[in-house]
């Protein structure tokens, strides 16, 4: 129980003890003299003598006590901390010897050791350099090639969070467009993507035990319901089911091959009846209206004319079939994408589908089924079912309305699909596919469109395996992670270190953020390129006593965006992070005055580095954020300091810093550091 306390705790103890003791035997003695001598007259003597002797007792070991704690125990926990900071951190600086010069030769062995120990870590660095140096450039050729390919390249660790991206994924994926998502390290891929195909495809690789195995299939976005093709492939990691996921934004491809189609299919349409027209009229035409040799030559001509246009229309019908032939569609993801494209539109879609895959343009029917939606929006709810069939598969669209006639039907059917090819009705991807559409009714009454798939096979519990190309590791992909934040290492937790800059220190009274930074922290280091920075309009004047300590004027933040668009965006910054700062309640009261308005809660668990501080170097020091910079190493450019990216990027350091010190006393938790933090709380209040 004792060992729970600190050095200086238990030696105030000890010697509050002894007086304790002193001052008990004392009177003890003092009892016992005047029992034996038996004069009433004398209790008064004694009694002056035992308060004089208990005061004198108590002042001596009080004394020794101060002087102990002074010169003993309070250097040994200033020295131990020094230790812990060059045996945990990258802190380099000389200790100074003179902070236990009543300890005899602690601290010139302390001062050796700590020596010992930087020269050591040094040559390691050299040994370990040359290696890095390669390794290093192989993974800067890497990051290069991937950075280049033309397709979307993303990593997934096994519980679907982004341990890596390339650029044209964070395009694909929604970065940059209307209410997307900036892409982030350790966010859901499922906060990008619809999560049904991805969890689908995502187990039965898994299913199939073969690291080889891989599943293509169809998702979309979340904002805009873009259509991606994708493939998927387990990560031959040691079992931990993270994934590589490559995609393809196919819907600008479709609606490019949609007006190639279209091109092709005119100019076909555009020889065939000239031909034929010119055919007829050959043959009706009178003998006598030529010289016969020019009559023949016409003839032959003609005749070319038409077999040219026939091995055209043949090459034409056969790489149609060609190409239709490769594609293949899971059902499932075929139902996932249109649910997501009419849920996209305020439209309700309900999805019954057997495990299929299909040999269809996913695209094409995708954006025929959709068509065929909309025209029934106000016919009721609408069920969709892929069920097998013969040899192929029959999708219908069902709903609870009014029956569709057969020249309804043709008439949307005549409607052009996408914009950009006026020419190619939504009657073309029939043809394309070689099949039709009728209108039925089911066995239950209810009507239904009915689009039969001339291919389809059930799905094999083991997909074709291809040859792996790339082969890669990456720091991010961990062991998978425990949902209880207790017992998580501080090492594998995702965090939001940030600062506020402001118009003075009472939000109570009407202040307000001027300026908001934040970085992340990703499985212990910051990731460079996640940083968020903005100035902030607070909707009041800046006093001219804050001004001269941020830099920050009114005319600086008159164009800035507002308070509660700022917190917004913040919250959505740190969502599923722990929160870091120095001094939190200060900055953590200006965030949460806006929760009721934006309708949000900062229900984020909370470290202050302030705390994080005490519990390595206790109590006694001074924890402001130029004193732990100064006895961490960390140099805070003059320019820099009191901006809000200044103090983040400081904080962000110093957190790194002080969590292997943490680990070196056995608080390698956050429910462990969280309770040694709770023991300081007379510094600051325990946000959580």
């Amino acid at each position: 129980m004792l060992t729970r306390l600190s050095l200086r705790l238990r030696v105030f103890l000890i010697f509050a003890g002894l007086a304790a003791a002193i001052i008990a035997a004392t009177a003890l003695g003092l009892w016992l003299g005047y029992t034996r001598l038996g004069q009433p007259t004398a209790l008064q003597g004694f009694t002056q003598a035992g308060v004089l002797a208990g005061f004198a007792a108590l002042f001596l070991v009080a004394s020794v006590w101060y002087l102990f704690d002074l010169n003993v125990a309070k250097p040994i926990e200033t020295l131990s901390g020094a230790l812990r900071a060059r045996a945990h951190s990258d802190v380099t600086a000389e200790m100074d010897a003179a902070i236990a010069r009543y300890l005899g030769d602690l601290a010139p062995a302390a001062q050796a050791a700590a020596q010992s120990l930087a020269e050591t870590r040094s040559a390691l660095a050299e040994a370990v350099a040359r290696e890095t140096l390669r390794l290093g450039t192989e993974k800067a050729r890497l990051e290069a090639l991937l950075s280049d390919v033309p397709v979307g390249v993303i990593l997934c660790s096994a519980d679907h969070a982004l341990v890596f991206y390339n650029g044209p994924a964070a395009d694909i994926i929604g970065t940059g467009r209307a209410g997307g998502l900036e892409a982030g390290l350790d966010r859901k891929l499922f906060d990008y993507l619809h999560a049904a195909p991805l969890r689908l495809a995502h187990e039965r690789l898994i299913a199939t035990g073969d690291p080889d195995a891989v599943s293509d299939l169809l998702c979309t976005t979340t904002t805009g319901a873009y259509v991606l093709a994708a493939r998927m492939r387990l990560l031959g990691d040691g079992g931990s089911h993270g994934y590589v996921l490559t995609l393809r934004d196919i819907t600008g491809d479709m609606a490019a091959e949609a007006r190639r189609e279209a091109m092709l299919e005119g100019a076909l349409d555009s020889l065939r009846r000239p031909a034929a027209a010119l055919a007829t009229l050959v043959e009706v035409m009178p003998e006598a209206a030529l010289p016969a040799p020019m009559q023949g030559a016409l003839k032959d001509e003609v005749a070319r004319l038409s077999q040219a246009v026939t091995r055209f229309g043949a090459a034409r019908d056969e790489a149609l079939a060609e190409a239709g032939a490769l594609p293949q569609t899971r059902a499932f993801d075929l139902a996932q994408g249109l649910i997501a494209r009419l849920g996209a539109e305020g439209q309700v879609l309900t999805a019954e589908t057997a495990d299929l895959i299909l040999r269809c343009n996913g695209y094409e029917l995708l954006t025929l089924l959709e068509h065929l939606a909309r025209h029934l929006t106000d016919r009721g709810p609408l069920h969709l079912t892929i069920e097998e069939e013969d040899t192929g598969a029959a999708i219908r669209l069902s709903w609870t309305g009014e029956r569709v006639g057969v020249g309804e039907l043709d008439r949307w059917l005549s409607v052009p699909l996408v914009p950009e090819a006026p020419d190619r009705p939504a009657r073309a991807v029939l043809v394309t596919h070689a099949t039709e559409l009728w209108p039925e009714t089911l066995a239950d009454g209810r009507p239904a469109l009915c689009l039969p798939i001339r291919q389809a096979r059930r799905a094999v519990v083991r997909p074709k395996p291809v040859v792996r190309k790339v082969v890669y590791d990456f720091d991010l992909l961990s062991p998978a992670r425990t949902d209880r934040l207790a017992e998580t290492r501080l090492d594998r937790l995702t965090y939001v270190v940030f600062d506020t800059e402001t118009t003075g220190l009472n939000p109570r009274q009407g202040d307000e953020i001027v300026q908001l930074a934040a970085v992340r922290i990703v499985n212990g280091r910051r990731v460079e390129g996640e940083v968020f920075d903005t100035l902030v309009n607070p909707g009041r004047p800046i006093p001219a006593v804050s001004t001269e300590v941020h830099g920050i004027t009114d005319a600086m933040v008159a164009d800035a965006p507002g308070v509660e668009e700022v917190v917004r965006r913040f919250h959505k910054f740190a969502e599923g992070a722990v929160l870091i700062a120095h001094n939190a309640p200060f900055d953590m009261e200006f965030l949460r005055r806006v929760e009721g308005t934006l309708g949000l809660s900062f229900d984020m668990p909370v470290l202050d580095t302030v705390l994080l501080s005490a519990v390595v170097y206790g109590q006694h020091e001074t924890h402001s954020l130029d004193a732990l910079s100064h006895r961490l190493g960390i140099t805070i450019p003059e320019e820099a300091r009191h901006t809000a990216i200044g103090d983040t990027l400081a904080t962000a350091d110093a957190f790194l810093k002080l969590v292997p010190m943490l680990a070196g006393r056995g608080l390698d938790t956050f429910g462990a550091v969280l309770t040694e933090v709770r023991k300081h709380g007379r510094l600051l209040k325990d946000l959580n």
